[in-house]
């Protein structure tokens, strides 16, 4: 082709611009129909955009926080960070309903066929899977990974959530038929050797995705409520040690380093030592009293994906400069 003078190619980057953004035709159909090669019309393109003729912008929807989610991804090194728009002073269920659904939204975009799914407990994951739409799946399977904690009948018993989320993806389902927590190390090497247990043990290391709450070590939170999960003398025991947030009952300290105690001992679960070889654990939490557990998690790479609120978002960059 030969030269063009400088209005020509000009002529041509705008033609080429219009059909492509304008008339919606494709890189080959504007070859043909201008006798150009495929690669030219892509240069050409190119050429548009560094010259000002095209000029692209992403407009972000209200409640969008991008640069939030970027900051957080480049500082704790995250595979993809998700922020909803809370407002400060909004009810804790109102924060967990809006962080439920962004969760929701997460998971179906990143399923696949053949995945194995882990999910923990509590009322932030009870709440993504409150907001879940059913959603077919082939070969997909859901490993509940701590047994049962609390009353059977909670909706955030780990067992209720792991039975609603492999129905609503039409999925195999594994559960340990065990409590989460037992009274001495007899009881639990003795759950530890039924077969059913032991099958979703077994599966653990095949898990391509984990769903985990983040709780925080306080009078206030859920495994404190009604006291038939932990005695304050255990919630004493761990404090003592340094713990700031626990996955699963598994409690870590600042750093996010796990916790050796004598509660440790007697959870019958997955350990973070095994959920540190998943390759993509997605943490979903909110809440500004959750600020030091998530930080520590974050620098102990306990998780690697992030679905927060702008809030705790904000504090979470300010902990990680030191303020």
């Amino acid at each position: 082709m030969p030269a063009l003078s400088p209005s020509g190619d000009i002529r041509l980057l705008s033609k080429v611009s219009k059909l492509y953004y304008e008339r919606h035709l494709t890189q080959q159909q504007i070859a043909e129909r201008l006798h150009l090669s495929r690669s030219k019309v892509s240069r050409l393109l190119q050429q548009a955009e560094l010259q000002g003729i095209v000029q692209i912008s992403v407009v972000m929807p209200s409640g969008g926080y991008s640069q939030l989610e970027n900051e957080l991804e480049a500082r704790f090194g995250l595979k993809e960070a998700i922020v909803v728009d809370v407002e400060d002073g909004v009810s804790p269920e109102m924060r967990m309903t809006t962080l439920g659904a962004a969760g929701a939204g997460y998971l179906q975009r990143m399923v696949e066929d053949g995945d194995v799914l882990g999910i923990t407990w509590g009322t932030t994951l009870n709440a993504m899977v409150n907001a879940l739409h059913p959603y077919k799946t082939r070969r997909v399977r859901v490993v509940q990974t701590i047994g049962g904690l609390g009353a059977p009948e909670a909706e955030i018993h780990a067992t209720d959530i792991s039975s609603r989320l492999a129905h609503l993806l039409g999925a195999k389902l594994t559960l340990i038929p065990a409590p989460g927590i037992v009274a001495d190390q007899r009881t639990k090497s003795a759950l530890l050797s039924d077969s059913h247990v032991q099958s979703a043990f077994s599966l653990f290391p095949s898990i391509t995705i984990a769903f985990v709450g983040i709780g925080v070590p306080e009078p206030t939170s859920v495994v404190m409520r009604d006291g038939s999960i932990m005695t304050q003398a255990q919630l004493d025991g761990v404090l003592a040690l340094g713990a700031v947030g626990d996955i699963g009952l598994r409690f870590f300290d600042a750093e996010g380093c796990a916790i050796r105690s004598a509660l440790d001992e007697l959870v019958i679960g997955m350990t973070l030592e095994q959920l540190g070889q998943i390759e993509r654990v997605v943490g979903v939490a909110g809440g500004q009293n959750k600020a030091r557990a998530v930080h520590a998690a974050l620098r102990g790479r306990l998780i690697n994906v992030l679905i927060t609120d702008r809030v705790l978002a904000s504090r979470l960059l300010e902990l990680s400069e030191g303020r």
